[in-house]
């Protein structure tokens, strides 16, 4: 189907702010902010490369009102005047662009707090559990402190004002602070700020009247809440109607709306397995409420965009991880030139998975570039035509490839199999594995139009004459299934992952061997398509090798999709009738199976790549798994230091 993107670039005013097109990026944390409060050259950046895309709102991450608020994470220094010529430069090289920019402010994670960083402020609307410690009893605001409260928010939108901001958007969303007191299942309050929808909004209606009473009345106030908290006892789509009414009647401006809390946490950061567009279904209510513009975010594609926005029940739609993957997507789109466009993988591996695993700042399993702008430039080598040899055209080789092309080399690549992607290509056959396979469609664009020859059913060894004559070598040869000594392995019924996602899966009962990423996933994929499928797992969970919020979906999923899934459980054979486990007791069973998928893992595909290193020591750099078995984004980021690195 072919799209008609022009409602993108329609113009829109939020009050006196008008966007040269409907497109936001989305407010999220980039953990560069520096210890004085003020934003680093590497966030400063990273927003002014997305404005220089084609954005038309460049929405900050929630920036805290001050060091208690923050919990220990990093944020602008907004209590303070120190860090507002450093904003300023970031509002003007926004500017510069053509985009408008928007400070999110936000008053705390209260309950949400997490852990391990920072001090801990157990502060919240009432006497709630802390999310992450439901051992922890939060501390109930006084008046006195919301008050406090209130002038903090003042201060912040004039710092916003003397930055250059064009805007403000109150962060009242994900179950933060504001959401505790909106909500009745954590506002338990007996005085003005409890009991009725009125008096639980009055918190969010204080906080807009403190901003508006510095801002004026032509200042844009945006609000961000979620409608929907999709869990038992969480505040419905219908309950959040006469709030949003009561945040117009205040002066909100606009409304940036989804679903979600930290109870339903995949959703407060969408993952692959909850779909494109999966919250765009809170707009259509919301619009018979209110008559201001509505934002709506949630794994969009442009599509989906394109759909919603003609649909007309939102007004501006809000991409995230797509601007993290490509910050020139605008742009491309406007060209036409929508197969440039690089996809998110919606993985979270590297973006949200970064922050929340490492504390570091934010990057992108297929932008390397993301948050380094400035020190990873791509420019020409002195020296045009370098003969470049890539062995692998699996995800590292591919970055590699087009890397080394964009500076210029004269590159080949040499891939074994009929087919680009590696074993990341051919196990991306689910619904919810759309974007790999879109990535892979757009290396192979890029390398076309690069003039990358790709040379396929092509087996190198060390004697292949190509890498005689090659300037640089580099070996991308991935990784093999790791086979462990269990009898009745060479039986007919029984094939590795990889193989059941290239040739199909027969038979209605199937057994996976094997409880990581990537046995989880074949499974929920089989059980999608109707079989009765069941996971055998030697440890004590499944899933372990799987990003936190990432799990939570699958784990859902494989429930909803009734996958039998049997943890503490060691596989001690195949027979004909099935796989003979061993379950944590010690007790022996065989589970009946047509088919049996093994998934116990891979293993470095090292030997050729060590022999080639061996031989030409000084010109071979060996990427990926071929030397370390990790998640693709380890290998696309190795493959484009390997071609970054030439001189």
């Amino acid at each position: 189907m072919s799209y008609d993107y022009k409602k993108l670039w329609q113009p829109i005013k939020i009050n006196n702010m008008r966007l040269r097109n409907r497109i936001m990026l989305s407010a999220m944390g980039t953990f560069t902010p520096m210890q004085d409060g003020t934003d680093s050259e590497e966030g400063i950046r990273y927003y002014e490369e997305r404005a220089k895309g084609g954005v038309g709102l460049i929405m900050t991450g929630a920036m805290f009102l001050n060091e208690k608020t923050a919990q220990g994470g990093p944020t602008l220094a907004l209590h303070s005047t120190r860090a507002i010529p450093k904003a300023t430069v970031m509002t003007e090289r926004i500017h510069r662009w053509g985009a408008k920019a928007c400070l999110q402010l936000s008053c705390g994670t209260g309950r949400n707090g997490m852990p391990d960083i920072g001090e801990r402020v157990p502060i919240s609307s009432s006497a709630n559990p802390s999310f992450y410690n439901p051992e922890m009893i939060c501390r109930p605001l006084e008046t006195e402190e919301i008050k406090e409260i209130m002038k903090d928010f003042a201060n912040a939108a004039q710092f916003a004002v003397n930055a250059g901001f064009d805007a403000v958007e109150v962060h009242g969303h994900a179950g933060y602070l504001i959401d505790q007191f909106i909500s009745p299942q954590w506002n338990s309050r007996t005085d003005e700020y409890g009991g009725s929808w009125e008096n639980r909004v009055r918190f969010a209606t204080e906080i807009v009247d403190s901003i508006r009473s510095v801002t004026g009345p032509g200042f844009p106030i945006i609000f961000r809440i979620s409608l929907d908290h999709m869990y038992k006892g969480g505040r419905t789509l219908k309950d959040s109607m006469p709030i949003i009414e009561l945040l117009e009647q205040a002066g909100v401006d606009a409304l940036d709306i989804d679903s979600g809390c930290y109870e339903t946490m995949d959703y407060i950061f969408p993952t692959r397995y909850t779909g494109e567009a999966c919250m765009a279904y809170v707009c259509e209510e919301a619009r018979k409420h209110v008559n201001i513009p509505i934002i709506n975010a949630g794994n969009h594609s442009m599509e989906t965009a394109v759909d919603l926005l003609e649909s007309g029940n939102a007004d501006i739609i809000s991409f995230g991880r797509q601007l993290i993957a490509d910050p020139e997507f605008p742009n491309k789109l406007k060209e036409g030139r929508r197969e440039d466009i690089r996809p998110c993988l919606i993985c979270n591996e590297e973006c949200i998975g970064r922050i929340f695993g490492r504390l570091t700042q934010l990057s992108c399993t297929v932008n390397i570039q993301v948050c380094q702008e400035g020190a990873t430039q791509i420019e020409k080598l002195p020296k045009p035509g370098r003969k470049v040899a890539v062995i692998g055209a699996g995800p590292g080789g591919l970055e590699a490839a087009r890397v080394a092309a964009l500076r210029g080399c004269d590159v080949t690549v040499y891939e074994a199999s009929d087919r680009i992607g590696g074993t990341f290509g051919a196990i991306a056959t689910a619904p919810f594995k759309k974007r790999i396979r879109e990535l892979i469609t757009w290396y192979g664009v890029q390398l076309e139009k690069l003039g990358v020859s790709i040379r396929l059913n092509t087996k190198v060894t060390p004697d292949t004459p190509a890498l005689a004559v090659a300037d640089e070598i580099f070996v991308a040869t991935g990784s093999v299934p790791f086979v462990p000594a269990i009898s009745g392995m060479e039986d007919e019924k029984v094939m590795d992952v990889t193989q059941a996602h290239i040739c199909g899966v027969k038979g209605q009962k199937v057994v996976i061997c094997g409880g990581g990423l990537s046995g989880c996933d074949a499974a929920l994929e089989l059980a999608m398509e109707g079989k009765d499928v069941t996971i055998v797992e030697m440890m004590d969970a499944c899933a372990r090798d799987v990003m936190s919020i990432n799990k939570i979906s699958i784990d859902r999923m494989l429930d909803e999709y009734k996958v039998n899934i049997l943890t503490g459980t060691k596989v001690t054979g195949i027979t004909e009738e099935g796989v003979k486990v061993e379950n944590a007791d010690g007790s022996s069973q065989i589970l009946p199976a047509e088919t049996v998928i093994t998934a116990f893992g891979q293993k470095p595909n090292s030997e050729l790549a060590e022999t080639i290193a061996d031989k030409y020591p000084l010109k071979t750099t060996l990427i990926g798994d071929c030397q370390k078995v990790a998640k693709a984004g380890n290998a696309i980021r190795e493959g484009f230091y390997a071609a970054m690195a030439l001189q």
